[in-house]
C-alpha cells in the first residue's frame, strides 16, 4: 500500500518561507538539502510524519504562476479559535472562521491562511473526518 510522505511547493525565499511555516503550524526543518540549482528544505512536526517539501530554485526573482489548478494544503487543529487568534497576533492574516454543514448533520469550521508565496492553507478543527 502506499504511503504519502510529502508534498512540494515552490517558494522564492528560504528564510521568508521557513519562518512562516514555523510560526504557523510549528514545522521545523527535518532536512535541507542543496544542489547546484536548487535547495529542497523538508519541513515537518511531531503531530504527522508528513512533510512539507520547500523547493528554492536559485537565481529565481519572479513570482510563481499559482495558476488555477493548485488548491490548498490542508492542516488540522484541537482548538481552531486559539490556533486564529494566535496566527492573527503573530500577524499572518488568518481569513474569517467558515463552518460547512452537511446533510448528514457533520460539519467542518475551518478558516483559511495564505503563505509569503500566495499558497492557500485550510486549517480544520479537528472532528468528523478532519483527524
Amino acid at each position: 500500500m502506499a504511503k504519502l510522505i510529502h508534498s512540494m511547493i515552490r517558494v522564492r525565499e528560504e528564510a521568508r518561507s521557513v519562518a512562516f511555516y514555523r510560526t504557523a503550524f510549528g514545522l521545523e526543518i527535518a532536512d535541507r538539502l542543496d544542489f547546484e540549482s536548487f535547495t529542497l528544505i523538508y519541513m515537518s512536526n511531531g503531530e504527522s510524519g508528513f512533510e512539507l517539501e520547500l523547493t528554492v530554485n536559485k537565481g529565481r526573482e519572479r513570482p510563481y504562476d499559482l495558476g488555477d489548478g493548485y488548491g490548498h494544503l490542508a492542516v488540522s487543529v484541537a482548538d481552531l479559535e486559539a490556533e486564529h487568534r494566535r496566527m492573527a497576533e503573530a500577524g499572518l492574516g488568518p481569513k474569517d472562521i467558515k463552518q460547512l454543514d452537511h446533510s448528514s448533520g457533520n460539519h467542518a469550521r475551518f478558516f483559511f491562511i495564505e503563505d509569503p508565496d500566495g499558497y492557500k492553507i485550510e486549517v480544520l478543527e479537528r472532528g468528523w473526518r478532519f483527524q
